[in-house]
C-alpha cells in the first residue's frame, strides 16, 4: 500500500476564493518561512507555515459540522494553526475554546492567530499530545465541554509523505482513530457532540472509534468533489450517550460541472454557514 493518495482541493490548500493569502516575506516562525490566508471570505486571518500541510476545505467543513451555539465550550484536539476553531469562532460569537496541538510551533502560532482575530481572550491553546493521560485527565476534570471535534491523523499505513509536518498530520502515529475519539470523548457533557472529518474510505473505522467511546447516534455527511462522483471525504458526527441508529445526510456536492464552488458549498466556505442539519 502506499501513502495517502493525492488529493488537490480536499485536505491541502484550497484553490480559489476560499482561501487566499501571500508569503509574509521575512515573517518566519521557529525558522519557517509564514504566509497569511483568509478563511470565509476574508472574516478570518490565518498565518501558516510555507510547507507541509496547510490548512483548507477541511479544516472549513469541520468547524461548520459544530453545531455550537453562543457561550458554549468547545475542545478541538489537533488544533495545527488554528484554522478550524477560528472559523467555528467566526461563525458562533461568545464560544470558549480550547484547542490541544503537540508541535509547540504549531500551538503558538495557534495563539498568535487566535490574537490576531481578536478571540485571545476566549480561545487557550494548550501544547500538548492526546496521549498525556495526565492532560486527558486535566481536561476531563474541568469544565464540561458542548462540542468536541478534530481532523485526525487519518492513514494508519503506508509510505509517509516525507515532510515531517504533514506526516504527523496525515499518517497515524502511536495514537490511533480510536485513541483520538476517546480522549475528546471523555471530557464532553452528556448529550455533547464529538465531529470528525475523514476520508471516506475510513468511515467504518471513524463510526467504529465514535461508538467505542461512548458516542452514538452518528451523522454521517458525505463531501462529493462533484454530482455523480463518489464522496472523498465524509463528515462524522456523533452525540456523547446517544443511541439512536445512524443516519445519512443529503451530503454536499462541492464544484460545478464547469468549475468553481456550488452554491451550498459556497455559502459555507464563503459566507461561513453551517452544515445543514437533516430533517
Amino acid at each position: 500500500m502506499t501513502g495517502a493518495p493525492a488529493d488537490p482541493g480536499e485536505s491541502g490548500p484550497v484553490s480559489g476564493h476560499m482561501l487566499a493569502g501571500h508569503t509574509l516575506t521575512g515573517h518566519t516562525l521557529a525558522g519557517h518561512m509564514l504566509t497569511e490566508d483568509t478563511l470565509l471570505g476574508g472574516r478570518v486571518r490565518l498565518r501558516q507555515p510555507r510547507d507541509g500541510l496547510r490548512a483548507g476545505l477541511d479544516a472549513v467543513m469541520l468547524a461548520a459540522a459544530v453545531p455550537a451555539r453562543p457561550g458554549e465550550r468547545v475542545l478541538e484536539a489537533g488544533c495545527g494553526s488554528g484554522a478550524a476553531f477560528l472559523c467555528l469562532a467566526a461563525r458562533v460569537p461568545g464560544l470558549r475554546v480550547t484547542a490541544v496541538e503537540r508541535d509547540p510551533v504549531l500551538a503558538a502560532l495557534a495563539r498568535a492567530n487566535a490574537e490576531a482575530n481578536g478571540l485571545a481572550d476566549r480561545v487557550e491553546v494548550l501544547a500538548g499530545d492526546i496521549g498525556d493521560p495526565a492532560l486527558a485527565h486535566a481536561l476531563a476534570a474541568s469544565a464540561r465541554f458542548d462540542h468536541a471535534f478534530a481532523n485526525p491523523p487519518y492513514w494508519p499505513g503506508g509510505t509517509p509523505p516525507p515532510a515531517d509536518r504533514r506526516r504527523a498530520a496525515v499518517q497515524e502515529g502511536e495514537a490511533r482513530l480510536a485513541d483520538w475519539a476517546r480522549f475528546l470523548a471523555a471530557p464532553l457533557a452528556w448529550r455533547g457532540t464529538l465531529a470528525l472529518v475523514l476520508p471516506a474510505a475510513r468511515l467504518d473505522a471513524g463510526l467504529r472509534a465514535l461508538g467505542d467511546s461512548g458516542c452514538g447516534g452518528p451523522l454521517v455527511v458525505p463531501l462529493w468533489p462533484r454530482d455523480a462522483l463518489p464522496a472523498k471525504r465524509v463528515l462524522l458526527r456523533a452525540v456523547r450517550g446517544g443511541r439512536g441508529p445512524s443516519r445519512l445526510a443529503p451530503g454536499i456536492a462541492l464544484h460545478r460541472p464547469g468549475g468553481g464552488w456550488t452554491k451550498a458549498a459556497a455559502a459555507i466556505l464563503d459566507a461561513g454557514a453551517a452544515i445543514p442539519e437533516p430533517a
